[in-house]
């Protein structure tokens, strides 16, 4: 069994503004690559098939690429090689102007196995995109209420909002620069995401401002439980994603992808912001 063992941090050494600076500048490069994206692409973050409807076409064959692609009248929008399975996936953009049936012939033509074909609507990816980026709205709105109506202070109630939403602005980010789609599977990560943040930012709060000890000493028992549990979920994540790589399973290498990172996000934001807002709360007299 992996044992993490958590290094006390002397966080007396360090200023505020020194603790803040980094967690507040990842965020700001973070919001400036979504914003930049959304200026080129008109979308924050790259739709999957799921959102834009469309058709994914897997296929087993150990021809190049280039005669993959050559194979079908409608040029594929993208196309994946999965080389432990010897296959290709195939997205058609929806309206491409081939049906399902169309494309599965013309793949048997090429002398290709068809392994399976999965289509969706562009409306109904319209409607889903909508449901589903307003379930994360609707779950962040609430995680926001939940949290101030437990502690009733500002500062500790922002400092998780503010943790939270990092966790999630950088992992998008991240997306859009290695290529990650947005789908049903990268939303619930997003999701997941929230829950983990709220975790162990509440655990952080709760030693500190309803335990007894000094700021420190409580801060490093929250330390202890909190970096333990967000580094074996960690662990957990990567071992998924390079499965999930190996063996061609795309949405589970998404949604290890997204969580690694935004778990990694959540350790900078809970144990540098966060205990900084606590800090200058609870010294300069900020709640008296």
């Amino acid at each position: 069994m992996v044992e993490f063992t958590v290094p006390e941090v002397d966080y007396t050494r360090y200023t505020n503004r020194q603790l803040a600076a980094v967690p507040l500048a990842v965020l700001a490069v973070a919001l400036l690559v979504i914003a930049g994206w959304y200026v080129v692409t008109g979308a924050p973050v790259d739709p999957g098939v799921d959102f834009t409807g469309g058709t994914e076409l897997r296929i087993a064959t150990d021809a190049p690429q280039d005669e993959v692609s050559a194979a079908f009248s409608t040029a594929p929008e993208s196309i994946r090689s999965v080389p432990s399975e010897n296959t290709y996936v195939l997205t058609f953009q929806a309206g491409g102007g081939a049906s399902t049936t169309e494309l599965e012939q013309e793949a048997e033509a090429a002398g290709y196995e068809v392994r399976s074909i999965d289509s969706v609507s562009a409306n109904f990816g319209s409607d889903t995109q909508l449901l589903a980026l307003g379930g994360v709205a609707i779950a962040f709105l609430g995680m926001s209420i939940l949290v101030f109506a437990m502690f009733r202070t500002f500062v500790p109630s922002i400092a998780v909002v503010i943790s939270a939403f990092s966790d999630i602005v950088i992992p998008v980010a991240l997306m859009n620069i290695l290529g990650i789609e947005l789908s049903l599977g990268t939303v619930a990560a997003l999701l997941m995401l929230i829950g983990y943040s709220v975790d162990s930012d509440i655990l952080l709060n709760n030693h500190v401002l309803r335990r007894s000890g000094d700021f420190y000493e409580s801060t490093y028992r929250a330390m202890r439980t909190g970096v333990t549990m967000t580094l074996t979920s960690i662990a957990a994540m990567i071992v998924m994603t390079i499965t999930a790589t190996l063996f061609g399973i795309q949405l589970l290498a998404a949604i290890g992808t997204v969580l690694v990172f935004g778990l990694t996000a959540d350790l900078m934001n809970t144990y540098m912001l966060n205990v900084t807002l606590l800090r200058w709360w609870k010294f300069e007299g900020v709640a008296k």
